[in-house]
């Protein structure tokens, strides 16, 4: 079940969104309920949670391992219904502000950092991989976990300080880090002639007015990936 999570999103669809993956996740543990995997409540199950669901991919995990638990425990399938349509958005948007908005940019602002002691390509790029995808394995096997231990009574899980705090403790380590990786990547991109010190002033006064602009449309997972991006291509071509 684990590692079918990871391929949640292999079939992901505008009909079903995430309900197709969140299915498949399931399969392996409703092979248990009475009859098989040709008894009635094989089918039902399979059919019942491969409907619409959209949440987050990462605490997807969650829903999985609450969802198999109410089905192994015979729960009825009306309340198993209502209980899947609260649990989507309340993982979606805990797991936006978790990843996307903190998790993600810290990585990115560590490769930075490495980019900015003098790390090489593989370096910066090897750093953000093993860190990120660190982060989000570990999430998805709690989530699991959590979700299969505790059945429908899953959602007091959702008040874990990690889930409820984690979003601000990462952005302030982030906000740590961009202040001292940031000035080491730009000294570095500049180097020790100091010639595109101007330029760079320019780009970065841009940028300021650029995210003044923008404001509340900038997404920070797509603007730190964006310098990640342009820093890793710098050190490639220099």
């Amino acid at each position: 079940m684990y590692f079918r999570l990871l391929a949640l999103q292999g079939s992901w669809n505008y009909e079903t969104l995430n309900g197709t993956g969140i299915g498949f996740a399931m399969e392996p543990a409703l092979r248990y309920l009475p009859g098989g995997t040709d008894g009635a409540a094989y089918r039902g199950a399979l059919a019942r949670e491969s409907r619409y669901f959209n949440t987050h991919p990462y605490l997807a995990g969650v829903a999985v391992g609450a969802l198999t638990r109410a089905e192994l425990d015979g729960i009825e399938p009306a309340r198993i219904e209502r209980f899947r349509t609260a649990l989507a958005g309340p993982l979606g948007s805990v797991g936006d502000r978790l990843v996307w908005a903190s998790w993600l940019p810290f990585c990115s602002l560590v490769g930075i950092g490495v980019y900015g002691v003098g790390g090489s390509p593989m370096a910066v790029v090897g750093t953000f991989l093993l860190l990120y995808n660190a982060g989000h394995f570990l999430l998805r096997a709690w989530g699991l976990r959590i979700g299969l231990s505790r059945g429908l009574n899953v959602a007091a899980a959702l008040g874990n300080p990690v889930l409820r705090q984690g979003p601000q403790y990462i952005g302030s380590a982030a906000a740590l880090v961009a202040g001292v990786a940031i000035p080491l990547a730009l000294q570095r991109v500049a180097g020790p002639g100091r010639a595109l010190a101007g330029a760079i002033i320019g780009v970065a006064l841009i940028g300021i007015l650029l995210l003044a602009g923008l404001r509340e449309r900038a997404e920070g997972w797509r603007i730190a990936l964006g310098v990640l991006a342009v820093f890793v291509l710098y050190s490639v071509l220099t």
